[in-house]
This record gives C-alpha cells, structure tokens and sequence, in this order.
C-alpha cells in the first residue's frame, strides 16, 4: 500500500483513478489526458474487461501481484468526487491508496508531476475528490497540458479544447511514463517514482 502510517482493510491495494469527460466529443481533449493515461495502463497490461459501478467504468487487475481497481469515472469531470468516493467506501480503500492521474495547465505537454498529497489547485474534479473522500492525503500524477494560449483566453474553452496532432504525438512517451510511475506507486515505491519521473 501506499502508506506505511495507516493499515489497508480492503482486498484492493490501490484504486488507479484517471480523470476525463465520457463521450467521443471528449476523447481528445487536454482534460482527458487522466482518461489517456489510464488507457495506456489498460493497453499495457491487457486489462479489457470492464463494468459499470457507482457512474464508472470499474475494471478488477492484478500488477506486480498487487490487486487493483482501475477506475474512469463516467459522472463528468466535476463531479469525479462522487464515484471515487462511493468506490472507495464500498471496496474500503483509504484514500491514501488511491492514486489519481489528471491534467494540469501549469506545466507543458507531457511534463509530470507526483505529489504524495496536496490540495485541489484550482483543478474542479480533483476539488471533487477531495471533498468525497474528505482526505487532500492521497497520491496523483499530474499530466501536463499547457497553459492558455493567452492571458484573456477562457480556461474552460481551453481544457475542453482538443490537442493538437502534434501535441497528441509528443503524449506518447509521457504516458508511458505515467504507466512506469503508477507501477512504482503502486508498489509502494513513490519516492522512487517521484525522483525518476518527475520533471
């Protein structure tokens, strides 16, 4: 488990959340980058079989001999904080084992950034998180997706706004990356991930 401070009851070692907006519309759009990574996680372990369970897609997966719940939450962005929080109660899974994969405009395409806990900063569906698991303690891996084009530009625009070609092609490595840093989180090997993958 993540946490060494406080003991797992659950059967789960971990909850891997990727944050997204359901639908095609969506699909490539820079609020998605938690949907894209955790679908890369899903393609490189070969986990295909998912159901549906408290508004997400739930899939049940063994890694590294850590069992998990891979989890993509289908309520829409802002109110992620409603599935995570019933999955977490249900499977019993402190909110310091769940690991959470999102966007973030503070930094550019592709750059990472693990953080063991933190507040929401500014970010609705991690804000959402927060206040369903009532817990800032728990891991994340921020996916960068660049800040608006200009000062006056309107952020939601911008996050609902899909990635160019390029930008979608220089993604590549960096959710292969977020991959390699879920796996180290997950097998309770954070600082590791943090000093690997950060930056």
């Amino acid at each position: 488990m993540f946490s060494k401070l406080r003991k797992n009851t659950s059967t789960y070692t971990a909850m891997l959340v990727g944050l997204g907006n359901p639908g095609l519309n969506y699909e490539k759009t820079r609020h998605n980058a938690g949907f894209m990574a955790v679908d890369k996680f899903c393609k490189t372990h070969g986990i295909t079989q998912f159901k549906n369970k408290f508004n997400a897609l739930v899939a049940d997966a063994t890694i590294n001999g850590n069992r998990i719940l891979v989890v993509k939450p289908q309520t829409y962005m802002n109110n992620s904080g409603e599935a995570v929080g019933k999955l977490a109660k249900f499977y019993k899974i402190a909110p310091e084992n769940v690991l959470v994969m999102f966007d973030d405009i503070s930094f550019p395409v592709g750059v990472l950034r693990i953080r063991r806990k933190g507040s929401a900063g500014g970010h609705n569906g991690i804000k959402s998180i927060i206040a369903h698991l009532g817990s800032e303690n728990f891991p994340r891996i921020k996916i960068g997706v660049g800040d608006k084009p200009h000062a006056d530009a309107d952020l939601k625009n911008h996050v609902l706004s899909n990635f160019g070609a390029e930008d979608l092609k220089n993604l590549d490595a960096p959710l292969e990356r977020c991959v390699l840093a879920a796996e180290l989180i997950i097998n309770d090997q954070t600082d590791k991930a943090m000093n690997m993958y950060n930056g």
